[in-house]
């Protein structure tokens, strides 16, 4: 069954109510999220959809707007990520001022049992929710119990290669440059999804034309080169040396994402890519002369496709 993506928690349809549900503030879906939506699946019956609860904007990112940004994944990301977990439904819930201004209790009345009848709500241990955070496990236990939906609280997990199964430990790991420890901890490599845009195009010149796409609500890596894998609109995946930083291609202070593409010749503009940082090959560099770049970049893809098998 395709996931569907449901807005809002007001007037929804019979079809769109009813499932078992992960909650939480996710900022990506990682192993650690994985065992809440575990838990929620585990608790659905019969003609129970698997559900997850996310927010937009994410809950830090109200209280703290002017906060580095932080994301692991857009939210299309996520329901791509919950429906290879057998996820059915995605519910993007605002998270605005009238939602701020919910008790645990009301939260848990109007929006989980009214609006979208939820059957069972799996949440993490440290979860909290309402006004000034005044929720937890066990008022979500209470709430359940009167307003007529199932609640399990998944305790801490770390995997056995001592891991910590956390967001911060992701975003940790993407700062200092160590992807390998990121995907570990998320499942699959991190990913940068967006459209691409004009830049300057002084790659192609030299030898290395690049595909170019804004950072947006993405965490900010490490500055650098990485080996990457690209995912194209139509499922293909191309391999190729990606570069995060302000660089000589665009006009921007902003750290931006380019990335060549291996043996492609293909017109990406104004087209949607994800690419998946892989490895870390160097951190950012300057150079005296465009034949000490050429010779570096080179260099770096002679390295990227050896990490990425060639």
């Amino acid at each position: 069954m395709t996931l569907r993506i449901v807005e809002g928690w007001t007037r929804l349809a019979e079809a769109e109510r009813g499932a078992s549900v992960a909650l939480g503030a996710f900022d990506g879906l990682h192993r650690g999220h994985e065992h809440v939506v575990a838990a929620a699946k585990a608790a659905s019956g019969p003609g129970t959809p698997l559900g997850l609860v996310s927010f937009e904007p994410h809950p830090f990112r109200w209280f703290h707007p002017g906060a580095e940004p932080f994301l692991l994944m857009s939210h299309a990301q996520q329901g791509r990520a919950l429906e290879r977990l057998g996820g059915e439904v995605l519910y993007i819930l605002p998270f605005d001022a009238a939602m701020t201004a919910m008790t645990d209790e009301v939260f848990s009345r109007d929006v989980l049992a009214a609006g979208l009848g939820v059957k069972h709500v799996a949440a993490g241990f440290d979860f909290r929710f309402g006004h000034d955070r005044m929720g937890d496990a066990e008022s979500l236990r209470r709430h359940g119990e009167r307003y007529g939906f199932g609640v399990t609280i998944v305790e801490k997990v770390d995997d056995a290669e001592g891991h910590k199964l956390s967001s911060s430990a992701i975003r940790a790991a993407l700062q200092a440059g160590d992807p390998k420890t990121a995907a570990a901890v998320l499942g699959h490599p991190f990913a940068i999804e967006g459209v691409v845009v004009e830049g300057r195009r002084m790659g192609r010149p030299l030898g290395f034309p690049t595909a170019n796409v804004p950072l947006g609500g993405y965490i900010r890596p490490r500055l650098g080169i990485y080996a990457a894998l690209t995912r194209l609109a139509d499922g293909r995946e191309v391999p190729g040396v990606a570069y995060i930083g302000p660089g000589a291609a665009v006009e921007a202070a902003e750290p931006r994402l380019e990335v060549w593409l291996f043996d492609f010749d293909e017109d990406l503009y104004g087209r949607q890519i994800e690419v998946a940082l892989v490895d870390f090959i160097r951190p950012d560099q300057d150079f005296d002369s465009l034949e000490a770049l050429k010779a570096q970049v080179a260099e770096d893809a002679r390295q990227a496709r050896e990490l990425l098998g060639g």
